[in-house]
């Protein structure tokens, strides 16, 4: 029999997408590399579900860090190591030819983009994306939280985008680089590090490639998202609270 598997990421709309749906299991892949208060969310949304996520983890590396000093490699055309071994790799080995998918993916535009990729990079399995079905953008995600008292991750707050690993090195805008300088000083010194001995740069200015410790003191870092509600926001707080 299939099971319907929501993959929670410790983020809010991942979070708003497995409340929406009556899964089997809840699973998470534990990249051991998030923000410390991204484990108070995880254990706020267990509550919040009424049940446990399943923890499923890489044990062959500790976290992120680990991961780019073993394999000596960061990001490059290929992506990053860290997605395939820390998330992709848990979930390949977890998952079983007919379930169903459920992921967090918003009616944001680049994770419409990113939903219909995933089906084709699969075609065999079976996906669900309850958040792009309602139109729920991330914002909305972010407002329907509220409205439940779920307080998100603190990093959206700081004016993170996600709630992903710290430093993510798939990212490659500067004012994300700028504003993990300003909000996590340690992991940027260490990142400065690591990308300087592995020659590798993170970032481009100006369409420039270079190296994140290059980026000026006073460039601007990315801002908050506002949480934000209208009728399909609504809409799915009362199917929230007919559940």
């Amino acid at each position: 029999m299939s099971r319907i598997i929501s993959w929670f990421s410790a983020g809010a709309a991942s979070a708003v997408a497995t409340k929406m749906i009556n899964a089997d299991v809840i699973a998470y892949c534990d990249t051991g590399s998030e923000d410390k208060d991204n484990r108070r969310f995880y254990k706020d949304c267990e509550r919040w579900f009424g049940r446990p996520i399943t923890r499923l983890k890489n044990e062959r590396y500790r976290d992120t860090w680990d991961l780019w000093e073993k394999r000596a490699y960061l990001s490059g055309v290929k992506g990053a190591p860290c997605t395939k071994a820390l998330k992709v790799e848990p979930r390949l080995a977890f998952q079983q030819p007919e379930d169903i998918h459920v992921f967090g993916y918003t009616a944001d535009g680049p994770d419409v983009k990113r939903a219909l990729q995933l089906c084709e990079t699969y075609p065999d399995l079976h996906f669900r994306y309850p958040l792009i079905e309602r139109g729920l953008t991330k914002a909305a995600c972010l407002g329907l939280l509220g409205a439940w008292g779920i307080q998100p991750p603190r990093v959206y707050a700081m004016g993170f985008p996600n709630a992903n690993c710290i430093p993510c090195v798939k990212a490659t805008s500067p004012n994300y680089w700028a504003l993990i300088r300003k909000e996590f000083p340690q992991e940027f010194e260490r990142m400065v590090s690591l990308s300087r001995k592995l020659d590798v740069k993170l970032t481009r200015i100006h369409g420039e490639r270079c190296y994140i410790d290059e980026i000026p003191a006073d460039w601007p870092v990315t801002e908050p998202l506002a949480p934000e509600c209208d009728l399909l926001c609504q809409a799915a707080e009362d199917l929230l609270t007919a559940q």
